[in-house]
């Protein structure tokens, strides 16, 4: 019985002790005609890069869309986070206040800004960033990983968020939605967007973010019938999954 139990657990295991590229359930990108490739040189690099995709179908090749974009990602790097795909090797795991972008496949839902309207041309669901709008990072509270307002919470029970209107970076930014709802993992990760930058090669706490006009352009090019996604990895794990998961 021990025997046996040994044996089932060590092939469990197999793919992230020797690297061997897992045989996902389901092709991750399957419902997506848009996808936002992020490239780093590792799992500690800051700096990458980001281009666009896009297909007719489902079945369809991709076909890129304007040139590669600098974006930088966690100050410590990339981990592995929680999306559409799951833990698909070995490499860090992302956690709260780690300093890394979440490496994976994750859906993009809605655009933000701190302008009550969009700007025109938008298609994602907008949401502007009033006064009271927060995201909360404590691990603690029923509202972790979640945009909120005090009186909008069935509790207010954080004592540590992001005042979302206060942040000059957030003046416009997409929710990549990372450990989202409904099965947030406490201290898995929270607040990951993509936003603006401070500067080339300056990393964030764990999102994603660029030039002004590149993230504009981006966000006017997003929609959500397309049902775009975020794929975020190291190189190495790209050229490692992009047949598996028919990756542009």
């Amino acid at each position: 019985m021990v025997r046996s139990l040994v044996l089932a657990l060590t092939l469990a295991w197999a793919p992230l002790v020797s690297g061997v590229q897992p045989k996902p359930a389901v092709d991750p990108l399957k419902d997506s005609r848009q996808v936002l490739l992020v490239l780093t040189d590792g799992w500690d690099a800051v700096s990458g890069t980001m281009r666009r995709f896009e297909r007719s179908s489902a079945a369809g090749p991709w076909q890129s869309v304007g040139p590669a974009v600098p974006v930088v990602v966690g100050r410590s790097g990339l981990a592995w986070g929680s999306g559409v795909a799951s833990l698909p090797g070995p490499g860090p795991v992302k956690r709260e206040g780690d300093g890394k972008s979440p490496a994976g496949v994750f859906r993009l839902s809605t655009a933000f800004g701190q302008t009550p309207d969009a700007p025109p041309g938008w298609q994602l669901p907008y949401r502007y960033l009033a006064d009271e709008v927060e995201c909360v990072d404590d691990v603690q509270s029923a509202s972790y990983n979640r945009l909120t307002t005090r009186r909008g919470a069935a509790r207010a029970d954080w004592s540590s968020s992001e005042k979302m209107w206060q942040e000059p970076l957030y003046k416009w930014g997409v929710v990549v939605d990372h450990n989202a709802p409904p099965q947030v993992q406490p201290a898995g990760g929270s607040c990951i967007f993509l936003h603006i930058w401070k500067a080339p090669g300056r990393g964030t706490a764990g999102c994603t973010a660029m030039e002004e006009s590149a993230l504009t352009t981006t966000i006017a090019w997003l929609a959500p019938k397309p049902a775009p996604l975020l794929v975020q990895l190291p190189r190495a794990e790209y050229e490692r999954l992009k047949t598996a998961w028919r990756l542009p």
